[in-house]
């Protein structure tokens, strides 16, 4: 899949995903969210907003309020890529998340997901 086609994927469509894949595991929407508010400086009104709203993928992280100053210590391979070295800034934050989201889903504790 071109990184275009992510970058247009409505975040809306892409959530509830995230959530089921945790939900599967045991895991909680409540502990994406928890994620979500970390990685991206939304809080749960402005990530309502976003779904709300049906922006792309690219809207959702260009309109994020702050992205952690510790998200660069996320590290570890996502799709057979290792994210710390994925040079395109939106596409590396879009894995940031699915890393941190895998990490839930394989029951690593929430204050080392967040890198605390």
């Amino acid at each position: 899949m071109s990184n275009e086609r992510v970058f247009k994927m409505a975040f809306s469509k892409v959530y509830p995903l995230l959530v089921q894949k945790v939900e599967r595991k045991g895991r909680t929407k409540e502990e994406v969210d928890t994620i979500i508010y970390w990685l991206t400086g939304y809080d749960e009104q402005g990530l309502q907003t976003q779904i709300t709203n049906n922006v792309d993928y690219e809207t959702f992280f260009n309109e994020a309020p702050q992205i952690n100053p510790h998200a660069a210590k996320i590290t570890g391979v996502i799709c057979g890529v290792r994210v710390e070295e994925i040079k395109d800034p939106l596409m590396q934050k879009i894995r940031w998340l699915d890393k941190l989201v895998d990490e839930l889903a394989r029951g690593r504790a929430m204050e080392k997901i967040l890198r605390n």
